[in-house]
Formats: structure tokens, C-alpha cells, sequence
């Protein structure tokens, strides 16, 4: 495809506040033309179409059918992200899909099959990838900077009065989201932990409904293993406030901590095992050089995930979050969910059927939290 040939783009799922977001960083590129918009409610969709002046439909079939877009770009709620990929998918457009990618990894796995078996990019929407302090950090991780993994921590308040959950029937649903703070405000958190410190091997989960009247988890914690053996932990809540979140990630050679836009890296002089092993002292520190910077911005936000899925569909390269890479945080997202109700460690990748039942159990009310 040439690089100068304009994207003609649709999104499905128009009518809510997300799709904002997308309809500015589409108007920020030349070579991108939104040119129909779907939304099964007419009175909040149809107006942004006018705005835009693109077609407007009810009907997402009628859509792929009729104008035949290279791109769709899903901000629909999330059980819906997957029928939706997989429908622009057959019908031949790329797909940017919104955060979570889906509600339970089966769903996942049948989106990335539809995207090979139609030779089509599809990327999910985890903006913060490039922020500078995360791009800065990758850098760290990818060279060997920090060395074999450690330890990790991630704390992650995302505080929401009860106001919020009343903005619509869907919120704190099983049905209408699949969870709660695990795939509503945690994705972003745990793909970034993912991203930068790889995909856990066991999971302990613990999901819990402390502060609000939903069906599902506002407060949940989880204790990981990584491949090497390495110990994390991560938790985050819709009813905490205060000190910022971090994530820290301890290697062996050095550590980096992000909070807010401040990333603080320590370099070990020698290496922990090599200190460990040779200095006589038994409680000492190994030598730690400590750097703080501060790297303010998102790269564009959404901008930013556009400029790179386009150049993906145009040089035929991998978008920076591809389907594969967005999966992990799913994976990890649902084996905190199904390591609580089952009470027992597990490993990943889990099995798909038990979560699918287990999710299916507590839309029908069959189980509870």
C-alpha cells in the first residue's frame, strides 16, 4: 500500500465519550478520512456523524457492507469488542479495538485468528505504551540495563465515587463490562506491567467488592511468578486515594520505579548475585547509582497509537499493540478473576473453558462474588 494513499476509517461505537478521543487524533492526520461512524443508539451517534460529516448507521453490517472501510476502529462497551473485530475482520478492514481487547481470553484467541486467517493488522489501544517514561523504561528493560528480573510491584489507585457507577446500567456488571476495575481501569496498569516486565507463569488472585454496590470486584490484589522464579505483586482499587501509584521492577544488574511522569533508575555496582556472593560484609548495600528524570507527555495519546498502526498496515510491519501483545494483560486480568473463585493458583495460559464457564456462571447470578 502506497504510503501517501489515504485510510478511509470508520468507528463503531460513536455515541460514546471514548470515541471522542478517536475522532480528534483521526482529524490530526492527512492521510486519514473518517468516513462513517455506527452506534446503535442514534440520538448520542448520529450527531458526532453530522459533526463530521460522514455517513451515519445503526447497523454495523450494513456499515462494512455498504462503504467498505480499511479501518475500524471499535469503542463500543467491551463484550462487544470481540463480534465487532470479527466481523470488520472477514470483511476485510484492519481493526484498532479499545481497551480491554475483550472480556475473557477465548474471545481473544478467535479475534487474533480472524486478523491472521484475513491477512489484517489488529492492534488494541494501549496508549501509554508511548509516554516517554514508558518508551524510556522499555529502552532500560530491552537492553539489559536492570538484568534478570527480581522482584516487581505495581499499586495503582483509581479512585471512583458512587456517582460514576450510575452514569450507566452497564458499569460494575458482568454482563455489561465482564468486571469491574480489573478490565475498566486496571488494563492500561497491567499491560504495562506485562509490557515492560513480561507475562506472569502462576497467578494468586484475590478480587474483592469493598466500597461500591456493583456485582463485581472494585479492590483486587494478586501475587505473581514469573518464569525465572521471580516474586510480584500488583493491586489496585476504585476506592483509594492518596499516595500516587507506582510500578518497580528489580533486576539484577538495576532497578527502575515509574510514578507519575518521574522515572527513577538505580544502576548496582556490582550485580546483586555477584554482591551477594563475594562481599564480606554481611550487611551491606551494593554500590547503587540513583537518577531521576522527569518526562512529561503522552506522545500524542491516541495520536500516537494511529501514527503507528497506519504505518503498520502501510509498511506491513507490527503495530507497537498488536493483538498477541495486547492479550497478556487479559490473561492476566482473568486468572486474577478465576485464581479468587476457585481459590488456587493459576498458571498461565489458563484454561480457556473454566474461565468461559466461570464467566458465564456469574452473568447468569449462579455464582457470586
Amino acid at each position: 500500500m502506497s504510503e501517501t494513499k489515504k485510510l478511509r476509517f470508520a468507528i463503531i461505537g460513536c455515541g460514546g465519550i471514548i470515541a471522542t478521543t478517536h475522532i480528534n487524533a483521526l482529524k490530526q492526520i492527512p492521510n486519514a478520512e473518517i468516513v462513517a461512524m455506527c452506534d446503535i443508539n442514534a440520538e448520542t451517534g448520529a450527531p458526532r456523524a453530522v459533526d463530521v460529516g460522514c455517513a451515519f448507521f445503526t447497523d454495523r453490517h450494513e456499515l462494512l457492507a455498504t462503504v467498505k472501510p480499511d479501518v475500524v476502529s471499535i469503542c463500543t462497551p467491551h463484550p462487544f469488542h470481540a463480534p465487532v473485530a470479527i466481523d470488520a475482520l472477514a470483511a476485510g478492514a484492519h481493526v484498532l479495538t479499545e481497551k480491554p481487547m475483550t472480556i475473557e481470553v477465548a474471545e481473544a484467541d478467535r479475534m487474533i485468528t480472524a486478523a491472521d486467517a484475513a491477512g489484517r493488522v489488529l492492534a488494541v489501544n494501549f496508549q501509554q505504551r508511548f509516554k516517554p517514561i514508558v518508551e524510556r523504561a522499555k529502552s532500560l528493560v530491552d537492553q539489559g540495563d536492570i538484568g534478570a528480573l527480581v522482584r516487581v510491584l505495581v499499586v495503582e489507585p483509581w479512585l471512583r465515587t458512587f456517582a460514576y457507577y450510575k452514569l450507566s446500567t452497564w458499569r460494575g456488571t458482568w454482563e455489561g463490562e465482564g468486571s469491574a476495575v480489573l478490565l475498566n481501569q486496571s488494563p492500561h496498569t497491567l499491560d504495562l506491567l506485562c509490557h515492560l516486565a513480561g507475562e506472569p507463569r502462576k497467578v494468586w488472585g484475590w478480587i474483592r467488592t469493598l466500597y461500591h454496590q456493583i456485582e463485581c470486584e472494585d479492590t483486587f490484589q494478586a501475587m505473581l511468578e514469573y518464569p525465572n522464579g521471580a516474586p510480584g505483586y500488583i493491586t489496585s482499587s476504585t476506592g483509594e486515594a492518596g499516595a500516587p501509584g507506582r510500578i518497580q521492577i528489580v533486576g539484577d544488574r538495576g532497578a527502575i520505579e515509574l510514578v507519575g511522569d518521574n522515572l527513577t533508575t538505580y544502576r548496582f555496582n556490582p550485580a546483586l548475585k555477584e554482591h551477594l556472593r563475594t562481599n564480606p560484609a554481611p550487611f551491606a548495600q551494593p554500590g547503587s547509582e540513583v537518577e531521576t528524570v522527569h518526562l512529561p507527555g503522552d506522545a500524542g495519546g491516541h495520536l500516537a497509537v494511529y501514527l503507528d498502526l497506519i504505518n503498520a498496515i502501510q509498511t506491513g510491519s507490527r503495530p507497537r499493540t498488536d493483538g498477541r501483545s495486547g492479550l497478556m494483560s487479559l490473561e492476566l486480568a482473568n486468572a486474577i478473576t478465576l485464581s479468587s473463585f476457585s481459590e488456587r493458583a493459576i498458571t498461565t495460559p489458563l484454561d480457556r473453558n473454566e474461565y468461559h464457564q466461570l464467566l458465564q456462571d456469574l452473568i447468569a447470578g449462579t455464582r457470586k462474588m
